[in-house]
């Protein structure tokens, strides 16, 4: 039966064909002098519960399921503090609802909110949506939501640690905020795949990980696979680190930086499989100010089955106050390293890289109002076409850059080696 902490019997055995909403909203709301409703093994069919500050909501994991009879949340809280959900199994039944970016699971303005060792899945919703709030999600799975797994807005610092996402419409976890800021979030350890694009566009939708206009988050540690747009995408973010991460099969580019970012840290991840491995650009939005090393950049498609303007795969590419060094790029049927497009580069480092088995290793902009790169003891071996080119656009303008270094006074070539 169910029990408040330390109580006695507040309700009937679990029965999947009856609605107990009424009678497990009066369980909460009498155990709030416990902090603490325990619900047996079983199927509890419900709808709109809320929780109370100071509450602990748990049940026998894997055994204990609440299956929605509504739309909208299943369950949540507003303007609350200090609550746990904790071995829950909480099944959508495929609804959906009118709240914007709702989840089946929805907290807002909460403080200290704590989501473990739950399973969230099927849903038209987000699965779990928190939205000004502060708090943990954690040891959690998360599948066939027909939106995101984890849709985090305005947050106040979460953190969201080891959980298991997958087969969702359009995005496995996003981290957005309404106007730029600090926000603090911090995922790791986490194991994405199956991120669709259901809803289309060009990149806003089919990440593993999307991180909008929130500033200082870490990105560390995760294994994201099959993901239709990026493993990792940054759009407009200042001071992040993306990490340690483990980055499979992405349909377009598996690590991306773009539009208005600064003080991107792309370090120490391997990339086996995507259509373009790490980008850094847009500067002509302002994208700038990136280091990108110690990254395995490895098997890339000849083509972005999701994007059509991803035609020609490159290993890495920067284009502003940038560093790219120490990386290992193999198996590109495209460019290993590419600075600058067109008029738009500024002060790219391209060093100590080791580039192997390319149509052409290293690319620089030399077009028109370009400025300066330097490319030095890079390592470039069995590059099919060209080591080193100088490029205006689409179009190549020396084949051998490293020849002709007395033609681009703004483009420093020393020490690399070409076999």
């Amino acid at each position: 039966m169910m029990r408040a902490a330390f109580g006695q019997p507040v309700a009937p055995w679990p029965d999947a064909g009856v609605d107990l909403t009424e009678t497990l909203q009066a369980a909460i709301d009498g155990a709030r002098d416990t902090g603490h409703l325990e619900l047996p093994a079983g199927q509890f069919a419900t709808r709109g519960l809320r929780l109370p500050s100071g509450f602990m909501l748990s049940g026998v994991p894997g055994s204990t399921r609440l299956v929605h009879l509504g739309s909208d949340p299943l369950l949540g809280a507003e303007g609350e503090a200090d609550i746990v959900l904790a071995g829950l199994s909480i099944d959508g039944s495929g609804a959906g609802g009118e709240l914007w970016h709702g989840g089946l699971v929805h907290f807002a303005d909460c403080e200290n909110v704590t989501i473990r060792d739950c399973v969230v899945s099927n849903t038209a919703l987000n699965a779990i949506t928190l939205m000004g709030t502060s708090g943990r999600v954690e040891n959690c799975r998360v599948s066939d939501s027909a939106y995101t797994g984890l849709f985090i807005y305005n947050a106040a610092g979460v953190f969201v640690d080891g959980n298991t996402i997958s087969d969702c419409g359009n995005g496995g976890v996003r981290v957005w905020r309404g106007e730029a800021g600090a926000d603090g979030t911090i995922i790791s350890g986490n194991r994405i795949s199956g991120i669709d694009w259901t809803d289309g566009g060009n990149g806003q939708n089919g990440n593993g990980i999307n991180i909008f206009r929130a500033d200082e988050v870490i990105v560390s540690g995760n294994h994201i696979s099959d993901c239709a747009f990026s493993a990792v995408r940054l759009n407009a973010t200042n001071n992040t680190q993306i990490t340690g991460n483990t980055c499979l099969a992405s349909a377009e580019v598996a690590v991306f930086s773009e539009f208005s970012f600064t003080g991107s840290v792309i370090a120490n991840n391997i990339i086996d499989g995507a259509a373009a491995g790490i980008s850094m650009t847009n500067f002509n939005d302002g994208g700038r100010l990136a280091v990108c090393t110690g990254n395995i950049v490895r098997n890339l498609y000849a083509r972005s089955e999701t994007n059509p303007d991803l035609d020609t795969p490159y290993g890495i590419a920067a284009e502003a106050d940038a560093v790219i060094s120490d990386n290992l790029i193999e198996n590109v049927p495209g460019t290993g390293i590419s600075a600058g497009w067109g008029p738009y580069l500024r002060d790219v480092t391209i060093s100590g890289n080791l580039v192997r088995d390319v149509d052409i290793g290293i690319a620089v902009s030399v077009a028109e109002g370009a400025g300066a790169a330097s490319v030095t003891d890079n390592t470039i071996i069995g590059a099919r076409q060209h080591a080193m080119i100088g490029s205006a656009w689409w179009d190549m303008i020396s084949n051998d850059l490293a020849g002709e270094t007395g033609r681009f006074p703004q483009v420093v070539v020393e020490g690399n080696r070409v076999s």
